[in-house]
């Protein structure tokens, strides 16, 4: 491996590219009209521009990042996060080209990608499994399987992530029009419309692992993020470790997660996701087959580049050994959005000025100058704090948030400040329902 094309925009294909320098590797970039501004062109070995400015015209379009990756001369492509970087067709059009595709083989990415396949063979090989159903065919059908499962139950999609699609159902009389619904988005936003039933959980822990594994039946993990901190069932605040939870459990639970990933034969980076319910039983929800939006929590607790990991098990290098835990990781999500009304806040960057302290990790594919369109996704930049406590990274990621100097969007620092500042997460007392009980008191 030599020349690696980053299929992506933004943070994750700033970070990819400086992977790429640690590593050796030429880095080749692409972007479309409304990215023509971001740092990263420049940082890059190469950029090439993308016509248009949607997502279907740009970092969707497969032909025309496969054109390039021939053309530029890379005989590997890094996905990201998001738009193509679990798509089965475009991995094995990328395998077929001769070209290396950085993650899983496509055959977990289609395996675990359909949510209900996942649960079955996660419970096949022992791990624990919430009750849920098959696909679903018809109302009837789901009216049964409700009643066994119990209400409330949600109804999910069985492809596609980030909360879209997920709707929670109180009794049958709700149900066939909550399977219209998360049909009708799920078909529009992942192209499958397929649906699923699980059991609902109220105010749950969101606890996630870290899965590092060769394909040749060598796993391990890198210890657990805590991502309950959410909103629409979208993360903004990830830690680790998880604080106010069993630790001698948590630690088993990942002990069996890479075990089993292990027996799977899985490969590459993977990150299973669980919830803990409120007397600590826990169920497997799903397996993201690429790098994480919250990768850098892991990295700040442990040392290991995530990213540059990745990239060498592609390229056929041994798993690392287990690194110790060190310390206490946080990160926040900051968003250009109107903190009233929660939508998306577009306009030209006129000040732009991330922190610099000690600490502190500011992960962003923005500067100042840029102008923030409605085509792609909010997220500004992301603040990642470490400390030899948790009170430290919390102070610290305070102090970055204030320091942080935008002006000519606006965004969710406040909200994100209010979280840092609340009793109940200071005294980590998290679930999945804590946002919205801030948000109703302020």
């Amino acid at each position: 491996m030599h020349k690696v094309l980053i299929a992506n925009r933004g943070a994750i294909a700033r970070r990819v590219v400086r992977a790429c320098h640690q590593l050796g590797l030429k880095s080749v970039v692409v972007y479309s009209e409304a990215d023509a501004g971001a740092p990263y062109l420049e940082e890059a070995s190469e950029a090439y521009a993308l016509l248009g400015v949607t997502p279907k015209d740009t970092y969707l379009n497969q032909a025309v990042l496969l054109a390039i990756a021939r053309d530029s001369g890379a005989d590997a492509i890094h996905p990201g996060y998001g738009f193509l970087a679990e798509n089965v067709d475009f991995a094995e059009a990328v395998l077929q080209q001769g070209i290396t595709f950085i993650g899983p083989r496509p055959t977990w990415l289609a395996q675990m990608g359909d949510k209900v396949a996942a649960r079955a063979l996660m419970a096949q090989h022992g791990f624990p499994v919430f009750a849920g159903s098959e696909l679903l065919t018809d109302p009837q059908q789901a009216a049964a399987l409700a009643a066994d499962i119990g209400y409330p139950v949600m109804v999910k999609p069985t492809g596609g992530g980030g909360g879209m699609g997920m709707v929670v159902v109180e009794d049958e009389s709700d149900l066939a029009n909550a399977m219209a619904q998360a049909s009708a988005i799920a078909g529009s936003a992942f192209a499958d419309s397929g649906v699923y039933l699980e059991r609902y959980l109220s105010h749950p822990r969101h606890i996630e692992f870290q899965i590092l594994a060769d394909g040749r039946g060598n796993a391990l993990h890198l210890y657990e993020r805590e991502c309950s901190v959410q909103r629409r069932n979208q993360k903004l605040l990830e830690e680790s470790p998880a604080p106010g939870l069993d630790a001698d459990q948590v630690a088993a639970v990942a002990q069996q997660a890479a075990a089993v990933c292990a027996q799977l034969g899985y490969d590459n980076v993977g990150t299973l996701e669980s919830l803990f319910t409120q007397d600590q039983k826990v169920g497997f929800l799903e397996m993201n087959t690429r790098i994480q939006v919250e990768h850098g929590v892991t990295e700040a607790v442990t040392g290991c580049d995530l990213v540059a990991t990745q990239i060498a098990l592609a390229d056929g290098a041994d798993l690392p050994s287990q690194p110790p835990l060190d310390g206490f990781a946080m990160e926040v999500r900051l968003y250009a959005e109107d903190p009233d009304t929660l939508l998306p806040s577009t306009g030209r960057l006129a000040v732009f000025r991330p922190p610099n302290m000690q600490g502190l990790r500011v992960e962003t594919g923005y500067q100042e100058g840029q102008i923030l369109t409605p085509y792609y996704d909010a997220m500004l930049a992301k603040l990642i704090a470490h400390g030899d406590t948790r009170e430290k990274a919390i102070g610290r990621l305070l102090v970055g948030l204030k320091a942080f100097e935008v002006v000519g969007v606006k965004t969710n620092a406040a909200l994100l400040m209010s979280i840092l500042q609340h009793p109940r997460f200071l005294n980590g007392q998290v679930d999945t329902g804590l946002v919205d009980a801030i948000r109703q008191n302020q």
